[in-house]
């Protein structure tokens, strides 16, 4: 079941790309295309020649069965040279030669060729074994595949591992690393390898066929390569829903502070009826204002005294940098509702308001997401509350 998962992965996969290949014909270098694409179909076509429904189909009597698994592992080949020939014409540009790995490549082809005919390799029922006395050929042939393979794969990974990193937050990063992720699995994948040449050095034979793990990994390079190539295609349809679930979990972040200034000026709050009328995002707009209302409506109750002491405060505990502007800002609402329990004010009611410079919702959001956590955890506000209850003792 797990292997027909993996393939059925392959399959999808495998059109995923022929699609992309078409729907980007307009829009994107149609070379650098067809190098991924035939990545995509390689890995998939080379795991498809060695499933049961194939063997089936074709038989696995001689020649037959040694040349599908030759032909499984030069598609095999193939993948890793196209998707190293994808990452260099990314990095050197649309119409410069691939140059060294492309002349690797078919060097390694016709030498595993060369090697596969030197064992005299043949298939006795779901095992692969090298002839009389030609085993040091056939371990040639698997060690030579593997080397080539870890570099290819390498190769790959580094350089899309880079253009991440550099690459600014958004649907472009996403699929790079997505790319990132199906190199490394592919990296796993050939590295797996390994067990098999040990095995076929000690016993002479080794399965003809993919097992259950390497079947995955091998879906799961073709997978995430294929989400990253297209993610512009299915990438927006996806993002909503994730969009919504940002926000509603935003939503919920923030509901403490909220429920905090809420309990302390009653009238911030409008009852919205049941549910969320309007959406989530429509909510979490609502929220964010509801919270500013209370915070407006607390101005005579917050001491200038406490953010210079929330500071000092923060700096002792060592509060990493970044947090700190939150820190002090939920210390200082702390505060301001402990005085407002007790009506103790230290400004008149019209004093000005500050604010983020005109923030959007989202940025705004966040902000008080910061705000809330420390509100919550810091033990900095605590401290500060704790003080503000005793003002006598500070």
């Amino acid at each position: 079941m797990t292997e027909t998962i993996a393939y059925f992965c392959c399959v999808v996969a495998c059109a995923g790309f022929g699609y992309k290949l078409i729907q980007a014909r307009h829009t994107q270098p149609l070379r650098r295309m067809w190098f991924l694409s035939a990545f995509g179909m390689c890995i998939a076509g080379g795991i498809m020649l060695l499933t049961p429904a194939m063997e089936n189909a074709v038989g696995v009597e001689e020649p037959v069965g040694s040349l599908l698994n030759l032909a499984a592992d030069v598609l095999k080949i193939g993948a890793m040279a196209f998707a190293v020939a994808f990452a260099h014409s990314l990095k050197l540009g649309e119409g410069k030669r691939i140059g060294w790995h492309a002349m690797l490549s078919w060097v390694v082809v016709a030498a595993e060729i060369a090697l596969f005919f030197l064992s005299d390799s043949y298939r006795v029922g779901e095992h692969t074994a090298a002839g009389p006395g030609r085993l040091g050929w056939f371990v040639a042939y698997n060690v030579l595949f593997l080397v080539y393979g870890l570099i290819s794969l390498l190769t790959f990974s580094i350089v899309f591992a880079r253009f991440a990193h550099h690459a600014d937050p958004g649907p472009l990063r996403t699929g790079l690393w997505l790319l990132v992720g199906g190199g490394v699995s592919a990296l796993a994948w050939t590295f797996w390898d390994v067990d098999d040449i040990y095995v076929l050095a000690t016993t002479g034979a080794v399965d003809a066929g993919e097992d259950t793990l390497s079947a995955i990994l091998a879906a799961l390079s073709v997978g995430l390569a294929g989400a990253g190539a297209t993610l512009s295609v299915w990438g927006p349809a996806l993002a909503t829903p994730f969009r919504l679930i940002g926000t509603y979990r935003t939503y919920r972040r923030i509901e403490p502070l909220w429920t905090a200034l809420r309990e302390a000026v009653p009238g911030i709050a409008l009852d919205p009826g049941p549910g969320m009328p309007g959406g989530v995002e429509f909510a979490l707009y609502r929220r964010v204002i509801e919270i500013r209302d209370g915070h407006l409506a607390l101005r005579p109750y917050f001491d200038p005294d406490v953010p210079t002491a929330a500071e000092a405060e923060a700096r002792k505990a060592k509060v990493p940098e970044a947090r700190v502007p939150a820190t002090i800002e939920a210390a200082a609402l702390a505060a301001a509702l402990v005085a407002s329990e007790a009506g103790r004010r230290y400004a008149p009611d019209d004093v000005p308001a500050t604010y983020l410079d005109e923030p959007d919702i989202a940025t705004e959001a966040a902000w008080l997401v910061e705000v809330t956590h420390a509100w919550r955890r810091s033990t900095v506000v605590g401290r500060i509350r704790d003080r503000a209850r005793k003002p006598d003792l500070a």
